[in-house]
């Protein structure tokens, strides 16, 4: 079993045991809440209506269904069989299974399964792509969520940010500053696992733009899912608490989640990226 292999099989194994965890993720509290919002916001922008849309490396489905539920039709695609178990129940429970029109076990690096340019859009949201640890696997990925969509078509991708773990050590774990596997994610993004969380690769804005370097796309837009209020959960959902002040809080992280320091600094970031016409 190579590097990629090795790692894939944590991954496999960490989401199998966290089914429920990463269900409830999105929506346990309002600081939480803000990544699927912040996501669901931009993809409302850039989506066409009753989309047909691949949900690759969607988990338990949370997003497969907010998409659902906006009249877009949605194959979801992931590697671990207990998300795709609990994702099937959770389709029935939300009556969307007319709108899910699919769902398949397989990996974001090898999308065979899926015919080339069959999808108005293809997503890859909550970090599917930071679980890919090899620098040529990441690549392919991106290749192929470019294939399945047809010309002009969408690929939104959102990953976990570097800076923002390099931030969470100072705050919560500072002993692991004198680590070397804080220099080790500091200088490659890279983790292998061991400690608390699975095998990830931690972004920065750069490096997510270079992927779609030099390929048949465009990029639309970047954004800071969490913004300004990333890592200070507790004034968020504070702030939360009072409506009036919160939709004002709203509109401030709207007007600056896509400045590029912002992007930078939060746990996860979002690029929408548009492929290119087929010349006429």
């Amino acid at each position: 079993m190579d590097s990629g292999e090795k790692s894939a099989e944590l991954v496999k194994e960490y989401y199998t045991e966290s089914v429920r965890a990463e269900w409830r993720r999105l929506v346990k509290d309002a600081a939480h809440r803000v990544e699927l919002e912040t996501t669901l916001h931009f993809l409302d922008r850039y989506l066409p209506p009753h989309a047909s849309i691949l949900d690759a490396g969607g988990g338990p489905g949370r997003y497969t269904i907010e998409l659902a539920r906006r009249g877009h039709d949605v194959v979801l695609l992931d590697m671990t069989p207990a998300n795709l178990d609990f994702a099937r129940r959770q389709i029935k429970r939300a009556r969307v299974q007319k709108q899910v029109t699919g769902i398949v076990e397989g990996t974001i690096v090898d999308l065979a399964k899926v015919a080339g340019a069959s999808f108005d859009a293809a997503v890859c949201l909550g970090g599917p792509l930071s679980h890919v640890l090899d620098p040529a696997d990441r690549n392919r990925a991106v290749d192929e969520l470019l294939r399945v969509v047809k010309p002009g078509g969408i690929v939104a991708v959102s990953v976990m940010g570097r800076l923002s773990v390099l931030a969470l050590e100072l705050m919560l774990f500072p002993q692991e500053i004198d680590m070397p596997i804080h220099a080790q994610i500091r200088d490659t993004g890279s983790y292998y696992g061991g400690s608390g969380f699975t095998a990830c690769h931690f972004f920065l804005p750069e490096e997510l733009a270079g992927l779609f370097a030099g390929k048949p796309a465009f990029i639309e837009t970047m954004a800071g899912l969490e913004g300004l209020g990333a890592r200070i959960d507790k004034a968020v959902n504070r702030t939360a608490r009072q409506p009036e002040r919160w939709q004002r809080w709203l509109e401030t992280h709207y007007r600056t989640c896509t400045h590029p320091a912002v992007v930078g600094m939060s746990e996860h970031m979002l690029i929408i990226a548009r492929k290119e016409e087929k010349p006429t």
